[in-house]
C-alpha cells in the first residue's frame, strides 16, 4: 500500500478534471483548489466548453483595442492559456460557440450554432471523449442553475452529468475508449451568497471597507431558489494569488482597478481562505455522509480508489503549503 503522506507530492496519480462554461471560469470557481492540487501532484485538467467569443471586453484599458475588436476568440485563447500556466493545470476546448447572455428566452434568443443550441446528447459525447483520455478520479462542474443564470453554465451542467454517467457505460460510444467511472463528482460553490455575508461581517467587524458591499443583494436574490449542501470546504488561501493572477490573465475580461479588484481586496484575501464544493455523487463506496451537516470534507479526494487500488485517507491535504513563487508571464 502506497504511502502517500511522507512525500512533496501526495497526489500523485491522482486526476481531477475541472469543466467549466468560459474562459474565466476556471479562474473565478475554483481555482486556487485546482492550484493546490496541482502543487501537491496531481494532474488538474480544466476543460472550456465554448470560446468565449460572446464576451464583451469588460476592461476599460482594451476598449477599442483592433486585437479585441478583430478576433476576441483568438485573444481570449490566449488569455486562457497564460490563465493556465499561472494555476499549473492542463487545458482543453471543448470547441463549442459562446451561446452570449440574451435578455429572455435562451430557446428563442441564443444564435443557432451556439453551445446552448446543440442537442445535449451531441455534446455530450465531446466530454464523454474527454473524460474517457483523462481519466479522472474527481470532476468538478456546477448545479443545476449554472452557478448563475447563463444559458452556457446551465447548459455546462446538464452536458456534465449526461456526459460524467455515460462516460461509465460500456455499451455508450465504444469508440470513443474504454468507459470510465468518476468517483466523486463536485458542483462549485465558492462563490455563494453565504460566504460573500460571512466575509462582509468579518471585515466591517474590524473597520475596514468591503468589496462585496454592493453585490450581497444580488448574491441573495440569485440564491434564494438554492438548497445547497456546502460538502466540502478546501484551505487554499495560499494560492489565491495564484488565483488572482490566473483571473487577470483574462483582461478582457477583468479590470485589475476595479469591480473584483476595487477597494478592501487586503482585507478579502485575509479572511477568504477556502472554496466550497457541494458533493453531488459518490461512487466510492464508502458510508453516505450526512447531508444535515456542511463542511464535512476538507479534501475533494478523501475516500477516492487510486489506479493502484489505494484508498486516498481522509486526512491527507494540508491545511497550507508553500506554493512555488508567481512568475510574470508573458
Amino acid at each position: 500500500m502506497r504511502d502517500r503522506s511522507h512525500t512533496t507530492t501526495p497526489y500523485e496519480g491522482l486526476r481531477l478534471l475541472a469543466i467549466h462554461a468560459h474562459p474565466d471560469d476556471e479562474a473565478s470557481k475554483g481555482a486556487a483548489t485546482s492550484a493546490k492540487y496541482a502543487a501537491l501532484g496531481a494532474r488538474v485538467m480544466v476543460v472550456t466548453m465554448t470560446g468565449g467569443e460572446a464576451g464583451d471586453i469588460l476592461n476599460p484599458a482594451l476598449e477599442g483595442s483592433p486585437a479585441a475588436i478583430r478576433d476576441i476568440a483568438g485573444l481570449r485563447r490566449e488569455e486562457m492559456a497564460k490563465a493556465a500556466r499561472t494555476l499549473g493545470v492542463e487545458h482543453v476546448w471543448a470547441g463549442y460557440v459562446d451561446s452570449g447572455l440574451p435578455d429572455g428566452d435562451p430557446d428563442e434568443l441564443t444564435p443557432r450554432g451556439s453551445f446552448y443550441r446543440v442537442p445535449i446528447e451531441v455534446s455530450a459525447r465531446t466530454l464523454v471523449s474527454v473524460i474517457r483520455r483523462f481519466r479522472p478520479h474527481v470532476a468538478t462542474t456546477y448545479d443545476e442553475l449554472g452557478g448563475y443564470p447563463h444559458p452556457d453554465h446551465i447548459r455546462t451542467h446538464d452536458v456534465s452529468m449526461v456526459a460524467l454517467e455515460r462516460a461509465a457505460q460500456s455499451d455508450a460510444n465504444p469508440e470513443l475508449g474504454d468507459p470510465w467511472r468518476v468517483q466523486k463528482v463536485y458542483f462549485n460553490q465558492d462563490l455563494s451568497a453565504r460566504k460573500f455575508l460571512e466575509i462582509h461581517r468579518l471585515i466591517e467587524a474590524e473597520g475596514g471597507e468591503s468589496p462585496f458591499a454592493e453585490q450581497l443583494e444580488w448574491f441573495a436574490k440569485r440564491d434564494e431558489e438554492r438548497h445547497t449542501w456546502l460538502t466540502a470546504r478546501v484551505h487554499s488561501g495560499e494560492f489565491f494569488p495564484h488565483r488572482d493572477q490566473a483571473l487577470i490573465a483574462h483582461a478582457t475580461q477583468i479590470d485589475p482597478n476595479g469591480g473584483f479588484f476595487s477597494g478592501g481586496r487586503a482585507a478579502a484575501r485575509k479572511h477568504w481562505l477556502t472554496e466550497e464544493f457541494e458533493l453531488a455523487h459518490d461512487s466510492t463506496g464508502r458510508p453516505p455522509l450526512d447531508r444535515s451537516q456542511d463542511f464535512i470534507e476538507s479534501d475533494l479526494f478523501a475516500g477516492v480508489t487510486d489506479d493502484d487500488g489505494d484508498a486516498v485517507p481522509d486526512d491527507l491535504l494540508p491545511d497550507a503549503v508553500e506554493p512555488a513563487a508567481l512568475e510574470e508571464d508573458r
